[in-house]
């Protein structure tokens, strides 16, 4: 009797399929690169101690900072453009001219620098829960700037070199003296409406 032809196709081991499949797995997973959170760096201030006294701030000291719903800028009561904004935080911190409506000054000292009158200055910043985020964030960039500026000016007038390079250079003693002489104060309350729709 003749032998029947099988007329199957020969089957093909896929037992090493399942191995191959999940070395590519681990593959992508390792040269895959994820996008990093960006945000806000911040240095949260300690929680108050249980018998703290409540710090009493002068009027003169604080630099407000209102954005409304309608992303419309309000600093120290007056309507003003974002343009604007980095160059009158400026003049508040810096108070060149001592002026009485502008913030006081205490004598510290600054390792590298000496006995320096530094600013009380507090820049409070509150936003309408309506605010864009983008405008939030123009906000904050435009107060940095002020600060950073301030700081890059004194840098290159006490050490010959701005703070940025400070910083880039690892001059951790130096940056530490200009950020003493120019402490970044930016108080933000808690969003709320404050009108403008």
């Amino acid at each position: 009797m003749a032998k029947k032809k099988n007329n199957k196709p020969p089957e093909i081991n896929a037992g090493s399929m399942a191995d191959i499949a999940f070395l590519l797995l681990i593959f992508f997973l390792v040269t895959t690169t994820m996008d990093v959170d960006t945000g806000l760096q911040r240095l949260l201030p300690p929680p108050p101690e249980p018998n703290q006294e409540q710090i009493d701030v002068k009027q003169r000291n604080v630099f407000v900072v209102l954005v409304n719903a309608n992303n419309q800028l309000l600093a120290e009561g007056e309507l003003i453009d974002i343009s604007d904004l980095k160059d009158k935080a400026k003049e508040f911190i810096a108070n060149v001219s001592r002026s009485e409506s502008l913030p006081e000054f205490t004598e510290e000292d600054i390792p590298l620098l000496g006995k320096r009158m530094v600013s009380k200055q507090v820049i409070s910043l509150q936003n309408d829960r309506g605010t864009s985020y983008e405008m939030y964030i123009a906000v904050q960039n435009e107060l940095a700037r002020a600060y950073n500026e301030l700081r890059n000016e004194s840098a290159k007038q006490e050490f010959g070199k701005s703070y940025d390079e400070l910083v880039v250079l690892k001059q951790e003693e130096k940056v530490s003296a200009i950020r003493k002489l120019y402490p970044q104060r930016i108080s933000e309350a808690e969003p709320k409406n404050i009108g403008g729709k």
